[in-house]
């Protein structure tokens, strides 16, 4: 069986990574900070034009009608300059939900969604916090249970500061007199979709993150010298970076596995989501840890780019569920006592 990603989806992430390099560059992220939103609509209308917001919009309504493993790559490199725009949250999550609602609700917003006339955002309540609530045209927002789809107007939004100055978020309250879309056990299936969707995002995109800060990292060591030499040549900075690298590498097919999982419903897609964002995450954090060790006390300050890109990581590790949240999920798969593990489970009928 074959796993490799095909021609055309390396063709077409290579593509967006050009895009992505060229137009959200530090500067533009530094810039956007400054800003009351946090949000570039210029840049969103470009990410539209690509074809980004409708990718996994179903055809019927104007989009691409593709799945989480053709958008993994994607999300991938969103991490790697650290998107600020919802553009990961809009498709890979909240597209998904919108599509197994139905109805007039999918009706209305997937094609505004496709032509980029608009952000919809999925928050639950292990975040806490909603992200981008003060630019959602739709938030679908979990509360006791029950899934409430909320224009601006039904809902009021308290900000709440984050470790990342890209990330805006706010606790959300609900107007009165607003009633849910979904409650009960037919909304348990959606919440719990949405959050191996939101892991699966987190985790690609740290795997963006951590290559960012391994190429910051290897760029700044071959030019600061000492003793006449670049700090890279020293063998105590190599096994630095050389860390991070296999950590990285190791985390690929993890996060490769769980968007395959996703996209076919396959058995155990919740363990594989887990130990996906459980590996990823840990190589954006020794990404950070080793960056700002081989960058000297300049790695902690505003003034060096590694620490937009350390921020995010450091925040994705906490949404969509934590470390200890997704290590329960594992223990609990494999320690139950039917558990098909072991040479005779993976070898099974092969």
């Amino acid at each position: 069986m074959d796993f490799t990603f095909s021609e055309d989806q390396l063709l077409f992430q290579e593509s967006v990574r050009d895009f992505l390099v060229n137009e959200v560059t530090p500067e533009r992220i530094r810039q956007s900070w400054e800003t009351d939103s946090g949000r570039d609509d210029n840049l969103w209308q470009q990410l539209a034009e690509m074809g980004l917001s409708g990718l996994t919009v179903p055809e019927i309504h104007g989009g691409l009608g593709m799945s989480e493993l053709d958008f993994v790559l994607l999300a991938q490199e969103c991490g790697y300059v650290a998107l600020p725009e919802p553009l990961v949250n809009t498709s890979l999550v909240a597209v998904p939900m919108l599509v197994e609602l139905g109805g007039e609700l999918a009706e209305q917003w997937l094609p505004r969604i496709a032509g980029g006339e608009a952000r919809v955002l999925v928050a639950l309540e292990q975040n806490l916090v909603a992200e981008d609530a003060h630019v959602a045209d739709l938030l679908l927002l979990e509360q006791g249970g029950a899934i409430y789809a909320l224009t601006p107007e039904q809902f009021s939004a308290e900000a709440n500061e984050s470790v990342d100055p890209s990330r805006r978020l706010f606790r959300v309250a609900i107007n009165p007199g607003v009633a849910p879309v979904l409650a009960g056990d037919q909304a348990k299936p959606l919440i719990q979709a949405a959050m191996n969707r939101g892991a699966l995002a987190c985790a690609a995109q740290a795997l963006g993150l951590a290559q960012r800060m391994i190429d910051i990292s290897v760029t700044y060591t071959s030019e600061r010298t000492q003793f006449g030499k670049p700090i890279g040549s020293f063998q105590a900075v190599k096994h630095h970076l050389a860390d991070v690298a296999v950590r990285l590498e190791y985390a690929k097919a993890p996060v490769y596995r769980a968007a395959y999982a996703l996209a076919n419903n396959v058995q155990g897609a919740v363990v594989a989501v887990s130990h996906a964002k459980l590996a990823a995450c840990e190589a954006a954090s020794l990404g950070a840890k080793k960056g700002i060790q081989v960058h000297g006390a300049m790695g902690y300050t505003w003034e060096v780019d590694l620490h937009i890109f350390m921020k995010k990581a450091w925040a994705l590790a906490n949404t969509w569920g934590d470390a200890g949240f997704h290590k329960s999920r594992v223990a609990e798969a494999i320690f139950a006592e039917d558990a098909a593990i072991g040479a005779d489970a993976t070898f099974a009928g092969h």
